[in-house]
Formats: C-alpha cells, structure tokens, sequence
C-alpha cells in the first residue's frame, strides 16, 4: 500500500509538472528574450558610434591644438593625446557595461551597495590598478616620459610608443614591445631630453707621433663642424689616455640626443681614414669606440 501511495504521489508531482511546463507561454517569451537581444546589438552599435565619433574628435581637437605656440612639442602632444584617447576608451567601457547589465535584468546598483564582502575584494583588487593610475598621473604632470623619448626603465631601454593611465608600451630595439606596468616605473633613464657626450677612441699604437696625430684630427674637425648640424660645440681633442691597459687617443663630442651612436661612427671613420692615409699607425685589431 505505502509503494502505491509513494507511485501515485510522484506521478501526481510529474503532472504537475507538465502542466506547469504546458502552460507556460512560449511565444511571450520568445518575444521577450528578441527584445532583450535586439536591444543589447542597439546599444553595442549606439556605444561603438559614441566611441567613433569621440575618437574622431579627440583627434581633431589635438590636430588643431598644433596652432598654439605653447602646445608644439609633439612628443608632449602626443603623451596627452594618446592618454586621453585612454581615459576616453575606458569610460565608453564602463558606462556600455552598466547598460548592458541593465537591460539583461542584472541590478548592478544594488548588488555593489548589497555585497559587502565583493566590494571589500573588489576594492582589493583595484588597489593595482588605482597605483598604476596615480603613478601614471605623476608621471605626466611631472613630464618623465614622452611619446618617442628613448628611455630605460628597469633594464628595458627602447623608444616610448604609448603612455597609459595602466601601462607604458617601451619598443625595444629588437622591436619588441614591454608592457610595463605604471606602478613599476621607478627609475627611468631618459636619453632624449638632454644632448648626448660621445667618446670616439682611437687605438693607436705606442709609437705614433701623438703631435701629429692631434693635427691631423683637428683638420678632420674643422671640415666635419660644417658637415654636422647636430653637433652641440666643437668637439674636445681630449688626447691620449688608457682604456682596458690600451692606448687611445680620446676626441668627445656633444651631439643632439639620439645621434650619437652616428654621429661617433661619422667621426671614428673620417679619423681612421685621415690617420690612414698620414701612415699612422694604428692598433688595428683593438679599433673600438665607446659611447657614454
């Protein structure tokens, strides 16, 4: 008698069940969630052309803001230009987020005031995030970094390509792109800023007449001062001196940043060549030059 009952009660929960299920009006339904779906691919599209058209914006206001004397640093131009353009894609993200849960029925506002223990971890985790965007904020007002500036942050030396309100994108010279995270960014040595001292070094050999050699450099100079335009001074004839137990005979220019590493080359060539060409001899398996 108690597996009949036991029957006759489940089949009476399976009914109901089916009836529930039956009754059910599938085509509101339907309707319902092609409404939801219609209304999250307008709002996409709406927040898309909203991001579009700030975009194009942004970029026109920078391209006008080039008319103003005080803004023609294009590297700072393009630092705050590229921030702003950040700033801009994060708060369009933001805001088409919070709409989008929104409109799937997802009380957002409620459920961050309601749960405590997810805003104490939200929180938590922010604390990154917020650290890369203050450092980040000083790191422009304080005018570290520029857009196109060569520097050297934590053994990564490259060019700046992006500077962010989360990361600063360095290209080394191997093209490889580092994302560095703001809040990282410590000691930067910066190498665009000021001009560059350069050391070409010319091994010579203990027996070359250091007279002669000194003359014959100074011509050289008098003809490359003309042919440079980057450089910062006439170049300092310093003489020679010892580098690694060997003998050189030391010449330091001044040149505008980022051509020094040509510049050295320029100049170490046109020397070797005019030494060359007087019989000076030379320590021929030892010619280097150092940049500094």
């Amino acid at each position: 008698m108690v597996i009949v009952a036991n029957n006759a009660q489940l089949n009476n929960q399976i009914e109901q069940v089916r009836k529930a299920f039956t009754d059910l009006s599938w085509h509101q339904i339907l309707q319902q969630i092609l409404n939801k779906f219609l209304l999250i691919i307008v709002t996409a599209i709406l927040f898309f052309l909203i991001l579009w058209l700030g975009r194009i914006i942004i970029n026109h206001l920078f391209l006008e803001s080039n008319k103003y004397q005080f803004l023609k640093s294009s590297n700072r131009l393009a630092t705050i230009r590229a921030l702003t353009l950040n700033i801009y894609r994060y708060t369009c993200y933001f805001f088409f987020l919070y709409a989008l849960l929104s409109e799937i029925g997802v009380p957002v506002g409620t459920l961050v005031a309601g749960a405590g223990i997810f805003s104490i971890a939200l929180g938590l985790g922010a604390q990154g995030f917020v650290s890369d965007l203050v450092n980040g904020f000083f790191i422009l007002l304080e005018q570290q970094l520029d857009v196109g500036d060569v520097v050297e942050v934590d053994k990564i030396k490259g060019t700046v390509t992006a500077l962010g309100i989360r990361t600063t994108k360095i290209t080394s010279a191997d093209g490889t792109l580092n994302y560095i995270p703001n809040r990282n960014i410590t000691i930067v040595r910066n190498f665009s800023r000021n001009n560059m001292v350069a050391n070409v070094d010319l091994y010579i050999a203990p027996n070359a007449s250091l007279a002669k050699v000194r003359d014959i450099i100074e011509q050289v100079n008098q003809k490359l001062i003309t042919q440079t335009p980057e450089l910062r001074g006439k170049p300092i004839i310093v003489g020679p001196v010892t580098v690694s137990n060997q003998l050189v005979f030391r010449v330091t220019i001044t040149v505008a940043n980022g051509s020094q590493t040509r510049l050295t080359s320029k100049f170490l060539t046109a020397y070797l060549h005019a030494l060359h060409i007087h019989n000076i001899p030379l320590s021929w398996e030892e010619t280097n030059h150092h940049e500094h």
